[in-house]
């Protein structure tokens, strides 16, 4: 049977067909090729041999195409073994991603792509397999031609290849398994089986579809529990997490160039998977914890010093003082700028002063810890009004030197945890609750009122539900027990990024996620002054010009 020439031609590269037990090949090529119409696929080798190396073998949900997202960047599809490098710490541990999209456990063998891995890997190393998608194709066919026999058994399928011509032994899916990890043990290294991540599917009950019992992602677990191997559940747990975050977050994670894609992930969608199996990775201790890059943790930290303390402009006025993040006050550190900088001029200020003691980089536990919030009531008396927005660097764990001391307690509640500091002191750690309740007395205290303001919403997370439901619900939690006034900030600035539209949106951001530029705090102190209006008795109504 004739094929076409450019088919031929790329599989005279190729080495002759393995069965299961292998045979003596002829020399293979650096470069392989599943898309003879393409240019050819260069795959990657450990960049420092010294090192012990994770190594990836899979399909396109692990490395797709030319690793590149087609050209569409972060909106491109996108396979997990990306970006899990970002996990790693490069000085320690190669991380080798050899995956190669459209094959099946049967084809990255038979086509010599198993061979050439099999020679980098050495004593020490991991690898991970995830095979599965394409193993239900047909076993025979002049398109592709690599499909597996169901199940983990013993049978085999003798075939002449329509693409090759040659005769080949057909194996189960479970049996190709067993010989990755066969081999990777002679190696001396340490094979972990992944069962496949589910398709974006759900079903009538408003929960992801997962494989069933006679499918790939079960049989991968029965080999690695036949052959005493790690496992990671991807299939389930990937599922439980799209779950999680609801049908309309998991929209996002695919292309939308392809809106029928139910298999490829996007940048953000691989991002998530392959955390996940970072997560499995560290929970069965398959890797030294040294090898982990260390978190860093992206939310700037303004110097103080660089900036002139806010003080009343003229101190026989009310003043408005607004307390909060770098999202409230950035000062134009790399083109950021907070929403605070920008609402004087929507203010009277010949009957109100407007003094914004916001500070990049703090949080509701910092802005008390640093005396930042004594300066503020230093400052404050009778009829002033003072609006607070923590939240952004309020999350993470307690301890953690990632996030430079920042975090507050979950909640609302009297819970204390003790914080061991680099220099040996000990800080009692309260709940975000707590300290916003704290403000909230001490601002009543001296005849003023407060008003609590949920974050600003992320420029991820504007699109589908909401940001920041935990942290809105505690300051409306507090605020209501604390006699403060509440504005759910968070919800005003996403309907009005629903209403503008994502190109809209895109332009009013100086970093990926967080951090607005002019345009965008220019449009956020609209939707304050929005907040302002609607509060009940309107008490700035006298001195907004919008009023």
């Amino acid at each position: 049977m004739s094929l076409p020439i450019r088919i031929l031609s790329i599989l005279l590269l190729l080495s002759s067909v393995l069965g299961l037990q292998g045979c003596a090949t002829a020399p293979l090529p650096a470069a392989v090729n599943t898309d003879p119409a393409t240019r050819p696929i260069v795959l990657p080798t450990p960049a420092r041999v010294e090192l012990p190396s994770i190594f990836m073998i899979g399909d396109s949900t692990v490395r797709n195409g030319f690793d590149d997202g087609q050209g569409l960047g972060a909106a491109g599809q996108w396979g997990w073994g990306t970006p899990i490098a970002a996990h790693f710490d490069p000085q320690r541990i190669n991380v080798v991603n050899r995956a190669v999209g459209g094959l099946s456990s049967r084809t990255y063998l038979t086509s010599g792509h198993w061979e050439r891995t099999r020679a980098l890997i050495k004593r020490g190393d991991v690898v991970l397999m995830q095979f599965g998608h394409n193993d239900s194709s047909a076993i025979n066919d002049q398109s592709r031609a690599r499909g597996t026999i169901r199940g983990t058994g013993a049978e085999s399928q003798s075939i002449v290849n329509q693409l090759t011509g040659k005769e080949e032994t057909v194996y189960s899916y479970g049996a190709y398994l067993r010989r990755y990890v066969a081999e990777i043990r002679a190696a001396g290294a340490t094979p972990v089986i992944c069962s496949p991540v589910p398709r974006k599917r759900w079903d009538e009950a408003g929960r992801v579809a997962r494989s069933d019992k006679a499918s790939y992602a079960s049989w991968a677990a029965e080999v690695a529990r036949e052959q005493g191997v790690a496992f990671i559940d991807l299939n389930e747990q990937v599922a439980l997490r799209y779950e999680q975050l609801g049908r309309e977050a998991v929209m996002q994670m695919f292309p939308r160039v392809t809106p029928d894609e139910t298999v490829h992930t996007n940048w953000a969608g691989a991002a998530l998977n392959a955390e996940l199996v970072v997560q499995a990775l560290s929970q069965q201790r398959l890797l030294s914890p040294k090898v982990f890059a260390a978190r860093q943790d992206e939310r700037p930290v303004v110097d103080a010093r660089q900036l002139t303390r806010a003080a009343p402009r003229d101190p026989a006025l009310p003043s408005l003082f607004i307390v909060g993040d770098s999202t409230v006050r950035s000062a134009g550190q790399h083109g950021a700028y907070g929403w605070g900088e920008f609402l004087e001029p929507l203010i009277d200020t010949r009957r109100l002063n407007v003094v914004n003691h916001a500070l990049g980089g703090r949080s509701s536990r910092t802005f008390l810890s640093e005396g930042r919030w004594d300066a503020v009531l230093g400052q404050l008396k009778p009829g002033d009004i003072v609006l607070i927005q923590f939240g952004h660097n309020d999350g993470g764990r307690i301890g953690d030197p990632a996030v430079k001391g920042r975090a507050s307690g979950a909640g609302t509640g009297p819970e204390v945890v003790e914080d061991l500091k680099p220099d040996g002191s000990r800080e009692p750690v309260h709940t975000f609750g707590w300290y916003l309740a704290r403000y909230i007395a001490d601002v009543r205290a001296r005849g003023a009122r407060a008003v609590i303001l949920s974050p600003i919403p992320h420029k991820d997370r504007w699109q589908s539900g909401r940001d920041f439901e935990n942290f809105a619900a505690w300051g409306a939690e507090v605020a209501g027990a604390g006699g403060a006034q509440f504005i759910d900030l968070t919800m005003l600035i996403t309907q009005a990024y629903r209403r503008a539209g994502p190109a809209a949106v895109d332009g009013f951001f100086s970093d990926a996620r967080t951090h607005t530029n002019e345009a965008g705090a220019r449009f956020n102190a609209q939707r304050v002054v929005e907040g302002l209006q609607a509060l009940p008795g309107r008490p700035l109504a006298p001195f907004l010009k919008d009023g």
